[in-house]
């Protein structure tokens, strides 16, 4: 048998091609279109091969050594003498030999897949098809060798072509769905891919795809690793599955009560390779957190030279590079957002000032800010109201605190009912024009002032502003009224409470006076219920269990996730999501204030101190006189028919309100047992006893 030519290697660092592949190129290019088929004329042929002469006419021997020739040009795309090329109707640039159809085709996509515009990854892998070509090249220059030192056979070149063209149909599958589908990016990476494994019982055959991924995959491996390791889209083809959108900025976070920065700034695009698909949120996410950081001006160093990313292969070593970045990012932004911007700190102010867990500047200032609180809330000055903060701020406990600098003064121009109505993403359970309808009723019985829209609201810095958005602060404001308006209305109960106090130090009993007593007491034992309720039983335990939820975060978006469900539970278990009980509730509350407004304008404001002192002075003349006068003002008061009208009306309204709300939470509570508590503190019993 013929000695067989050296097997050829595919390695991209063969810089040689013979003579005859030149000569054979350089001939093809001269060739015009249109022209006489350029044939082995050209080259120095064995004696006897005249022009025009048919195959037929030769010798076996002769015959087997030209059509050897022949073939050995049809294998590097040049037309032979007695081997033509067939052009291929309607598709341009296609050809089709006797032996091969690949050639041409591969060679097709190599040069129009090598421009930088049709993306790195189509580049690398054009440059790795060149490689491989150069290879295929090599081998036939080695046939042709041995078919000039006269050993090779038709046979031979059979049998040394058959693992070479089992590589080059695969390749022509591969290029001939590339060209069509005209992929690029993570959609080449896929077709490699699903090509290697389609092609898994040959192994020899399978190693062509798989290297050809192994070098396309360079390109992206790069952009890959910057962005986990940097936080840089290095992309200036779209090729890369995350995408940035520059026009979202972060102040958005504490402007817009919609804002999507965190959610859509970096988002994942369609087309994510298949190999990257579990892990695709987490790789998004480690870029995200290299971002804020950057953007804080922290210097990230990321130690990972033993987990650089060196290619996508079966072992999988990719994943743990990833889950690694992943890891150092998570673990360097929260220690950064704890230690350096007092993240908990932050957090624990909110709830001193906006969730009152520090009450005595509230006291304070309700008092000096009373006469602007009055009146409607487009005549309020937010700048008056803002310097009385200030003084209540400073002549409190709160003036140790640094943070109380960060308050600020907000007065709403809608009810709490209404602003519920236009928050369309919280989870209420009645329809926004229920809500609206409830609240038109409720205006009119009462005229909205700024004791029921005033609000407190929190300078945000970035990048605490990602945890404490617009959206979050508007969720504490929410609780905030409801927190604010009962303490109001709690106040006005004390004070009707204290001018009733007077008839019972001159011993006046009547039973209108007495009635009045005990329906202040109720009103009184309502809202204080309520309030308890609202601060010991759901805003304290609530915020512990998130506190010590976020001791053992381990990422921002944990941080995120923790703080939102604190003040959606919140928000559910202080009413404000359920309608329906929230109405009845604000009904209650306003027929307490209009109580207690009645109470100080129908009985005379006289100071129970005053009274007291003037009782016991007695022996001089003219208090006595003065103690006479009031004792009889308060008489007059008592029998007054118009103050004893009021306070039944008062008192059926209450109690009919009061009455009607045991079976709403009696029919409610099944379905959310933190209802049971406010039953228990409202009315003493379970509701369902």
């Amino acid at each position: 048998m013929d000695p067989a030519p050296a097997t050829p290697r595919w390695n991209l660092e063969r810089p040689y091609l013979t003579g005859r592949f030149h000569q054979a190129k350089e001939a093809a290019a001269a060739q015009a279109p249109g022209s006489k088929p350029f044939s082995l004329d050209s080259f120095s042929r064995g004696a006897g091969a005249s022009t025009g002469s048919v195959i037929g006419s030769y010798a076996v021997s002769v015959q087997e050594l030209l059509v050897i020739d022949d073939l050995l040009s049809i294998l590097v795309g040049i037309e032979g003498r007695y081997i033509s090329i067939k052009r291929v109707r309607g598709k341009e640039g296609y050809v089709v030999f006797q032996i091969d159809s690949s050639m041409d085709l591969a060679l097709q996509f190599v040069e129009s897949r090598s421009h930088f515009k049709n993306g790195l990854v189509k580049h690398a892998l054009a440059a790795a098809l060149r490689a491989f070509l150069l290879d295929y090249q090599v081998m036939v220059a080695q046939l042709e060798h041995q078919f000039r030192l006269g050993r090779l056979s038709v046979q031979g070149l059979w049998f040394f072509c058959q693992r070479m063209m089992s590589s080059l149909n695969a390749l022509t599958v591969l290029v001939e769905k590339a060209t069509s589908n005209n992929t690029s990016g993570s959609a080449t990476l896929n077709l490699l891919q699903s090509q290697a494994k389609a092609m898994g019982g040959d192994s020899p055959v399978r190693s062509l795809p798989e290297k050809m991924t192994e070098y396309a995959s360079a390109a992206y491996l790069r952009m890959l690793e910057r962005w986990v390791y940097e936080g840089v889209i290095d992309d200036p083809y779209g090729e890369f599955f995350i995408a940035e959108n520059k026009s979202l900025q972060k102040e958005s976070l504490t402007q817009d009560y919609d804002a999507k920065y965190w959610q859509q700034r970096y988002s994942l695009k369609e087309g994510i390779p298949s190999f990257l698909t579990n892990v695709a949120a987490m790789i998004l996410t480690i870029g995200k957190y290299l971002n804020v950081m950057r953007e804080c001006g922290h210097n990230v160093q990321v130690s990972l030279e033993n987990s650089k990313l060196m290619s996508f292969g079966s072992n999988h070593q990719y994943l743990e590079c990833i889950k690694s970045a992943y890891d150092f990012a998570s673990g360097e932004l929260l220690t950064l957002m704890k230690d350096k911007y007092d993240l908990i700190g932050k957090l624990r102010s909110l709830k001193r000032y906006l969730l009152l867990d520090q009450g005595d500047f509230l006291v304070h200032f309700m008092d000096i800010a009373r006469e602007e609180l009055t009146k409607k809330p487009e005549e309020i000055s937010a700048e008056k109201l803002q310097s009385l903060l200030d003084i209540a701020l400073r002549s409190t406990a709160a003036a140790s605190d640094p943070t109380h600098e960060e308050l600020i003064c907000c007065v709403e121009r809608s009810s709490l009912l209404k602003k519920l109505a236009t928050l369309k993403d919280l989870d209420c359970a009645c329809p926004a024009d229920k809500l609206a309808a409830a609240d038109v009723d409720q205006s009119m019985q009462l005229s909205i002032t700024g004791l029921e829209t005033f609000c407190l609201s929190n300078k945000v810095q970035w990048p605490l502003s990602l945890v404490i958005s617009r959206k979050a602060l508007t969720k504490y404001q929410l609780i905030f009224r409801l927190l604010f308006h009962c303490k109001h209305v709690s106040g006005q109960l004390c004070a009707a409470w204290q001018i009733q106090q007077v008839f019972r130090s001159v011993k006046i009993l009547g039973t209108p006076i007495l009635r009045s007593s005990i329906l202040c007491r109720s009103m009184l034992k309502f809202v204080n219920s309520l309030l308890h309720y609202l601060t010991f039983e759901v805003l304290e335990p609530n915020w512990h269990l998130m506190h010590d939820r976020l001791q053992t975060a381990r990422s921002i978006d944990e941080v995120i996730q923790i703080h939102d469900f604190f003040l959606q539970k919140c928000l559910k278990e202080c009413l404000l999501l359920s309608p329906e009980l929230l109405v009845k509730v604000e009904k209650l509350k306003a027929l307490c204030l209009q109580y207690a407004t009645s109470i100080q304008l129908l009985m005379p404001s006289i100071d129970v101190a005053n009274s007291e002192n003037t009782s016991k002075a007695g022996k001089s003349r003219s208090r006595a006189n003065k103690s006479q006068d009031r004792d009889q003002q308060l008489k007059l008061a008592s029998e007054n028919a118009v103050m004893s009208e009021s306070i039944l009306k008062f008192e059926a309204a209450f109690n009919s309100e009061l009455q009607s709300l045991a079976p709403t939470l009696s029919n409610s509570s099944h379905a959310e047992p933190y209802l049971t508590h406010l039953a228990q503190c409202i009315f003493g019993v379970r509701v369902d006893q």
